[in-house]
């Protein structure tokens, strides 16, 4: 009797531990699947970035940040969020868990494109004036390399594996080739005229990159570093995002005021999306349902529901968001914090639109 009660017993405590890991694992799942991805908005007139809860389509808060800021990068494995501020020249870290920046960071002269390695270790940086990419270590928020590339450096991107980094060059209507091991740059691929936007498809096969006078989408092969295919697109083609299937790319079009729904399996333009002024920035959800989109000329955010490429909300923020990267974050579950707003930038944006934007954004 007494082996058969401890038997029962351990048979019990065994299915009490089946049920705990089960419902650890649940939980799990529950957590991450609730979890709300908020996409944070650089307001280059504002001198700002608006964070926006795209479960309600709603400006939570308004951080604060330096002069110009243009790009934005989530880091995918942590609470961090990496702005660039073209006229200040230094990276504002945004900590999401008291949504607040929490260090600033010296660059090269006017950073404008960012993006973090796969296990966020690493941040890249593209120096506009200065034609380099800044690498930045997170673990000690220091530049360990400063990395010459072609000039006028805007968008960049990583590989899936962290092993290449894309930086596209606008003036040398060029591709710099990072390797990341080395901080070199061990290929140059010539696309369209001023390349603008970029991205890797989730293998790693393939780079897509939007030219912004040529009307053009480049997609080079990573295996051989060459142009595979070019695609005719909207005019004043700029930023780009694949999502994570590999099916489909969504592309800005800033002179038409549109976004083209590219099938890139077959290589062509399958919808076109009208939008809000001056379409730059373009982002994804994680569960692929909605593309957000940064209207520089209107002030404002198009959300797309992919399921019908139709716009089903437009969230006003700042003054000429631009937002080039991956500025949605998977990561957070609780709403931030709020945070202050900025004060009113136009003169610094003025100086910005005079020096930089005119000079490749018009055709």
């Amino acid at each position: 009797m007494i082996q058969v009660t401890n038997n029962k017993a351990s048979r019990g405590h065994k299915l009490l531990n089946i049920f705990g890991i089960t419902m650890l694992v649940l939980l799990i799942l529950v957590s991450i699947a609730g979890a709300k991805p908020y996409a944070y908005i650089t307001n280059a007139g504002s001198n700002t970035v608006s964070v926006i809860d795209i479960a309600t389509n709603k400006v939570t808060s308004t951080l604060n940040v330096g002069d110009l800021p243009c790009g934005v990068a989530v880091n995918p494995v942590g609470k961090k969020v990496y702005v660039t501020n073209a006229g200040s020249n230094n990276v504002s870290i945004i900590d999401t868990t008291k949504n607040k920046v929490t260090s600033t960071l010296d660059v090269e002269s006017e950073p404008f494109g960012v993006a973090v390695s796969p296990n966020g270790t690493r941040v890249y940086v593209t120096n506009i004036v200065s034609n380099t990419v800044s690498v930045i270590d997170t673990m000690t928020n220091t530049v360990i390399a400063t990395v010459p590339v072609g000039s006028y450096p805007q968008a960049v991107a990583v590989s899936p594996d962290g092993t290449r980094v894309y930086v596209t060059n606008m003036v040398s209507n060029s591709v710099s080739v990072i390797d990341t091991a080395t901080n070199t740059v061990t290929a140059t691929v010539n696309v369209e005229n001023y390349p603008s936007g970029i991205v890797v498809n989730p293998t790693g096969t393939k780079v897509y990159v939007t030219n912004m006078v040529s009307k053009a989408l480049s997609v080079i092969d990573t295996a051989t570093n060459t142009v595979t295919s070019t695609m005719t697109v909207g005019s004043g083609a700029n930023g780009v995002a694949v999502n994570a299937e590999g099916t489909k790319a969504y592309m800005a079009n800033e002179y038409t005021n549109n976004v083209s729904v590219i099938d890139i399996v077959n290589n062509k333009v399958i919808a076109t999306v009208n939008v809000g002024l001056q379409p730059i920035g373009v982002a994804i959800t994680p569960d692929g349902t909605k593309v957000c989109v940064t209207n520089s000329g209107s002030n404002s955010v198009s959300i797309i529901d992919t399921a019908t490429n139709k716009v089903t909300a437009t969230v006003k923020v700042g003054e000429s968001p631009i937002t080039l990267g991956q500025f949605i974050d998977s990561l957070s579950t609780e709403a931030p914090n709020s945070g202050s707003s900025g004060s009113n930038a136009k003169a610094s944006l003025s100086k910005y639109k005079q020096k930089n934007h005119s000079k490749h954004h018009k055709i």
